[in-house]
């Protein structure tokens, strides 16, 4: 079931949600893939390390990373290289990365023209043969990496930080989730919407999530409180559930991991 960690707000948590639950679900025994579709690496660099993803960066359009497997479908050839060809191992057992890199900026306007819209799509088909889970963080805007992740995915994960501007952005992002379902992917499901740095004493957090609950939006318990441990994880390249499993963040991304399955 390919997942897409989505919001076109950015700042909301969406690279830090997609690596934890994918490592967990490596945690648990599955065979899992991480699809980095956003210019700026952060998941790239969160799960393979700076060394790690500066590969990918510096290959470009070569041989690994997301944007080779892109460059490839703007070229004809007899003998294509399969979508696993550009993954990279991730220091953590079972967990491997599709990693973005700079170059996929210059080849959206080559993908768009050639209209090349379907071709992750194709690619997720292929990749769910060889992993159990995917995942797929994508950039903070509705772009076309975005809406091919969207027309692949099976589910859409909407990370929510707890303001009024992200409530504002929601409607609209949900409008256009519901528009690519009805014109391009009629099995693609809004999973759930998950509450991010929360902060449970203060009062404008709990009144914003308990009006999207009395909506009718699918809003996924447990939340996501803020907490330095993630900076930290982050600065370290190390999921939580490897950084600290008892800390009661990871505890939550574990229940939240548990619920979505």
């Amino acid at each position: 079931m390919p997942l897409v960690v989505f919001n076109q707000k950015g700042g909301v948590g969406k690279s830090t949600i997609a690596c934890n639950l994918a490592a967990i679900s490596a945690v648990q025994g599955r065979r899992t893939l991480l699809i980095d579709l956003d210019v700026q690496g952060n998941s790239s660099r969160y799960l393979l390390g700076a060394a790690g993803a500066q590969s990918a960066a510096q290959s470009g359009t070569g041989t690994v990373g997301v944007a080779g497997f892109f460059a490839q479908t703007l070229s004809y050839t007899f003998n294509p290289l399969p979508p696993s060809h550009f993954v990279q191992r991730s220091p953590f057992e079972g967990l491997d990365v599709l990693a973005a890199s700079p170059a996929l900026d210059e080849l959206q306007v080559k993908l768009e023209a050639r209209h090349k819209i379907y071709k992750l799509r194709e690619a997720l088909a292929q990749l769910g043969n060889e992993y159990e889970q995917i995942y797929l963080d994508t950039p903070p805007a509705l772009n076309f990496y975005t809406r091919s992740a969207l027309m692949g995915a099976s589910g859409c994960l909407i990370p929510f930080d707890c303001d009024d501007f992200s409530r504002q952005a929601l409607y609209t992002l949900l409008a256009n989730v519901q528009e690519i379902r009805a014109d391009h992917n009629p099995g693609l499901q809004v999973k759930g919407i998950v509450v991010n740095q929360f902060q449970p004493r203060a009062r404008l957090p709990q009144q914003l999530v308990q009006e999207l609950i009395d909506e009718g939006l699918p809003v996924l318990q447990p939340y996501l409180q803020a907490s330095v441990k993630v900076r930290e994880s982050h600065q370290l390249a190390r999921p939580l559930i490897h950084l600290e499993p008892k800390h009661p963040l990871t505890q939550a991304l574990l229940a939240l991991h548990q619920r979505l399955l």
